[in-house]
């Protein structure tokens, strides 16, 4: 049985483009999960996993959407072959049924690790540079100026026992858990 695999980072991101093509390849059953690839628990993996048989085939959309990184893509294929799995890339043209599958599997892994490697490079390089010229990286600390506006008008609203957490936010166009957090952090200055 094809067995698809259909993954996106976050939950803004949507499935279909993924599930769609798997599909229309064929695939019996679908596993969709919405986590980071570099989340160590990924259920919807695992119980694929569990439910795997000797003559099935893992199809995803492209490699990166399986493992997390080379050495973790590497171990679930060869996983995948102790069990009598084949694996299927659709976007990457890689069918482990094939020796030339399999060739293609190992460049393509090797070339995506090698992708990752240079933007860490770049992206460490890039923090350096901008240490050097002074820069901080990071959000801001603390509240803007029009923040803490809001903040002293929500503490003096709340000190005065006429206006409710849900009142004051509406009237300063905030949310309520931000009105809380302006009023928390009265009681600690």
């Amino acid at each position: 049985m094809k067995v698809g695999y259909a993954r996106v980072s976050t939950q803004d991101q949507k499935l279909e483009l993924q599930t769609d093509a798997l599909t229309h390849y064929g695939c019996g059953q679908l596993f969709r999960e919405k986590k980071s690839g570099r989340n160590k628990e990924r259920p919807e993996l695992e119980k694929m996993i569990n439910q795997l048989r000797a003559g099935d085939t893992v199809v995803v959309w492209k490699l990166d959407r399986l493992g997390r990184s080379l050495r973790d893509l590497i171990d679930l294929v060869a996983e995948f072959k102790e069990r009598g799995v084949e694996f299927v890339s659709l976007q990457d043209g890689i069918n482990t049924a094939t020796p030339t599958g399999r060739f293609t599997f190992n460049i393509f892994a090797s070339l995506a690790e090698f992708e990752r490697e240079i933007i860490r490079e770049r992206t460490k390089a890039g923090l350096a540079a901008a240490k050097a010229r002074g820069k901080k990286g990071g959000r801001p600390a603390g509240l803007s100026k029009p923040a803490m506006e809001k903040a002293r008008s929500a503490r003096i609203l709340f000190g005065s026992g006429t206006k409710t957490v849900e009142e004051i936010a509406q009237i300063l166009g905030i949310g309520r858990a931000t009105c809380y957090r302006y009023l928390g952090q009265a009681k600690e200055a």
